[in-house]
């Protein structure tokens, strides 16, 4: 169920069976605290990279077949030797983390992808390991459904990325909308940013839509959980269109209002 931190993606709610609780809680405490690393706190940007490179050293150790020496790190080695969790997922998770410290601007949107490729998708692609269904048509799937939710987190953001000096809306999407980087210093939603935002949620609900059936083919709660994670992303979809794309002045978030809806479009779509 989507939470404060590393919000849009599932962490052991109630509805995973209990024997997933374990796991997942781990790569969530491991997501976490790497990811703060990266956003959190005052340290400069070479103190982050070498926190974070220190967890690389941990991974190291689990890929030698040694024990980590930190307790969260020596719980994250059980989950990924009794499940056989891919090490280059984590890998490719730091390495997103990493890209935050030093990368503020996307090109396009193929370079926003790639980082969505290593900062969201392995989250799936790890669930899928847990839930042994990682057939590369459900890896497709689920990438789909990862990226979208850190797309639409990203659009839900805007003015909280820019306190941290990063955009990640594409340049030359903003260029073709005629959106510049004062829209976002001066909070200026006006038709040129609705008209941008319009078309990157579209391209974000696209995404998770054609990503969707996944959720439908996995079985009983654990398909039931994903649902409800894709129904949670559409719902702030819908509401980043409500408040006109001024995401300035108001964040799009789920409120208890919403679960009651978004339980229902989980088990009647």
């Amino acid at each position: 169920m989507p939470v404060d931190h590393y919000e849009n993606f599932p962490v052991a709610s109630l509805l995973l069976p209990a024997r997933l609780r374990e796991p997942v809680e781990a790569i969530y405490a491991f997501a976490r605290s790497a990811d703060d690393i990266a956003d959190e706190g005052d340290a400069d940007a070479a103190t982050r990279l070498a926190a974070l490179d220190a967890y690389r050293g941990q991974l190291d150790a689990i890929a030698a077949g040694g024990e980590p020496d930190d307790p969260m790190f020596q719980r994250l080695a059980r989950s990924i030797r009794e499940w056989q969790l891919p090490l280059p997922l984590f890998r490719d998770l730091l390495d997103a983390f990493s890209q935050d410290v030093v990368k503020t601007r996307y090109r396009d949107f193929d370079e926003l992808l790639d980082y969505c490729r290593r900062s969201a998708n392995p989250i799936g692609r790890l669930l899928l390991c847990l839930y042994r269904a990682e057939t590369k048509h459900n890896l497709h799937a689920s990438d789909a459904i990862c990226s979208a939710l850190q797309l639409i987190n990203f659009w839900q953001d805007v003015a909280v990325d820019w306190q941290k000096s990063r955009i990640y809306l594409p340049s030359d999407s903003m260029a073709r909308f005629g959106v510049g980087e004062d829209h976002v210093a001066n909070a200026r939603s006006d038709p040129a940013w609705s008209a941008l935002m319009a078309f990157e949620v579209g391209r974000a609900r696209k995404m998770m839509l054609d990503g969707a059936p996944l959720a439908r083919r996995l079985p009983g709660r654990i398909g039931l959980e994903l649902r409800l994670v894709v129904e949670g992303g559409l719902r702030i979809l819908e509401r980043i269109e409500a408040v006109g794309y001024d995401v300035f002045r108001h964040r799009p978030s789920l409120g208890r209002a919403d679960w009651a809806r978004l339980l229902w479009r989980a088990t009647t779509r």
